[in-house]
């Protein structure tokens, strides 16, 4: 019986609802560790979860038999699920619609593993909106600015 194989290396980036900085330094690890779980549990491969308190970047090494719009909408549901349970914020948690996806080489592994390790030094030179906006223009992704995520500034 043939099988099937594959090479597909995403990064998916999604936002707290409002772009509101809460996810705190206190809980972030035992987020990212809860995210990588979910994606291990969907039987795909976690390659680095990590962040700032306002959005997420996890790297999937991502099986062909889960598309990544369920991916993600697992992830979301089941990371806020845990955010509320563990009541982490005063109120409740949720992420923004919408998501981005961007697919990356099989050479390009340690480079986006080194980017989304080093997000706090990163974003010490630019913010989200634009760090998003730019992964857009470079993977010639067509958008339209009032689809994008809530940009409370």
């Amino acid at each position: 019986m043939a099988g099937t194989y594959s090479q597909l290396y995403i990064q998916i980036v999604f936002a707290v609802k409002g772009r509101e900085n809460l996810i705190n330094n206190h809980w972030k690890d035992e987020l990212h560790k809860y995210i990588s779980g979910i994606i291990k549990g969907k039987n795909q491969k976690s390659i680095i979860t990590n962040g700032m308190p306002d959005h997420i970047h996890a790297f999937v090494g991502l099986r062909p038999s889960m598309s990544i719009s369920d991916l993600v909408r697992d992830i979301k549901n089941n990371s806020s699920n845990f955010i509320n349970e563990k009541k982490f914020i005063k109120g409740k948690f949720s992420w923004q619609e919408g998501f981005g996806a961007f697919s990356y080489s099989h050479s390009d592994i340690e480079k986006v593993y080194q980017y989304i390790l080093n997000q706090e030094q990163h974003h010490k030179k630019i913010n989200f909106k634009n760090e998003y906006l730019e992964l857009l223009k470079r993977f010639e992704i067509e958008f339209d600015e009032k689809y994008l995520f809530e940009w409370n500034e």
